[in-house]
């Protein structure tokens, strides 16, 4: 056969073809989702029998509240959120949520997080408290992502207070939503140039020492605020100092630690069990902190940087004991 000659041989699969047509988009999505300038960074997957009618099984990578009620409804089977203490503020029924939603958890990603209310030093601002009693028109800027969880921890924060985003700005001050993270040219960069106050947002392992450097002060909350967040679910956290040299001393917040796998709590025995069993056979391949492989006997008990909050599905339970997960 000459170099230009094309075999009409039929190539050999070795695998069904639906199976390899799906497979090769679930690869190409990993691979996209996994390249620095790639903006689609929210995945959902659904999966039906072939030529189906309906999708009996959805996967939803979401950090947004709103999930938590698609699965509680049924039209997601296993959706992750971020952070662990808005699982357990659903699961009781805490604002916005109207009542508690039967949910339960599948395992939990580990990932060590604060919030930071971080304001100028040129306010004067010590404390969450301090914005209130001097009525302080402060410049804040808050995440654009409508719908993350953020904004229903600075909503609780602010009325545990005793004040609003809406009373900021009926003192004067202003409200702003920018878009990224708060380490961006449009938000820290603010700051630097006069334009804002203060910004509230997580991640504090990665702009906090940058906020420090600006000379901001980390808002503390006091003991009495701390105690109602936490009837309605929120956990306290702590922004230490040994992570934080410019810090004068460790200051009271939040906890923003932990995204948390989870389900409906009458998910079928057998669909989460074929979960957590294609979860553990796919852990050395889901990159990790080093590369690692998912620490998955840590992602089944209650740690300090992912909290189980709301309790293991039974057939979860059942699964990560069987395996040794858990003794």
């Amino acid at each position: 056969m000459s170099s230009k000659e094309i075999s009409l041989k039929p190539t050999r699969m070795r695998t069904h073809p639906h199976t390899t047509r799906s497979r090769l988009m679930l690869e190409v999505a990993s691979e996209l989702v996994n390249r620095r300038d790639w903006p689609y960074l929210q995945a959902r997957v659904s999966l039906r029998e072939q030529g189906g009618n309906d999708w009996p099984v959805t996967l939803f990578a979401s950090d947004s509240p709103a999930t938590l009620r698609e699965v509680a409804s049924n039209k997601v089977q296993f959706a992750i959120i971020n952070p662990s203490m808005i699982l357990k503020m659903a699961s009781l029924g805490s604002p916005p949520f109207t009542e508690p939603l039967h949910l339960r958890t599948i395992a939990v990603l580990p990932s060590s997080d604060q919030m930071v209310f971080a304001a100028a030093e040129e306010t004067g601002l010590k404390s969450i408290a301090d914005i209130r009693e001097r009525r302080f028109p402060l410049k804040v800027s808050l995440r654009g992502q409508p719908d993350h969880s953020l904004h229903i921890i600075i909503n609780h924060v602010l009325s545990a207070a005793g004040f609003s985003l809406n009373d900021i700005v009926s003192w004067g001050g202003e409200i702003r939503y920018d878009a990224g993270m708060p380490y961006g040219a449009n938000r820290i960069g603010a700051v630097q140039r006069g334009e804002i106050h203060a910004i509230f947002d997580e991640g504090a392992s990665t702009w906090g020492n940058m906020a420090l450097k600006l000379g901001m002060n980390f808002l503390a909350l006091d003991e009495d605020l701390l105690k109602r967040l936490e009837t309605v679910g929120l956990r306290r956290g702590l922004i230490e100092q040994t992570d934080f040299p410019r810090l004068g001393a460790d200051i009271p917040t939040l906890d923003f630690s932990g995204w948390p796998i989870y389900t409906h709590e009458n998910t079928p025995d057998l669909l989460v069990t074929d979960f957590c069993r294609a979860l553990e056979a796919s852990k050395a391949r889901i990159p990790w902190a080093e590369e690692a492989p998912l620490p998955l006997a840590q992602m089944v008990h209650d740690t300090v940087d992912g909290h189980l909050e709301v309790p293991l599905h039974p057939a979860a339970e059942r699964f990560w004991r069987e395996r040794g997960y858990i003794e």
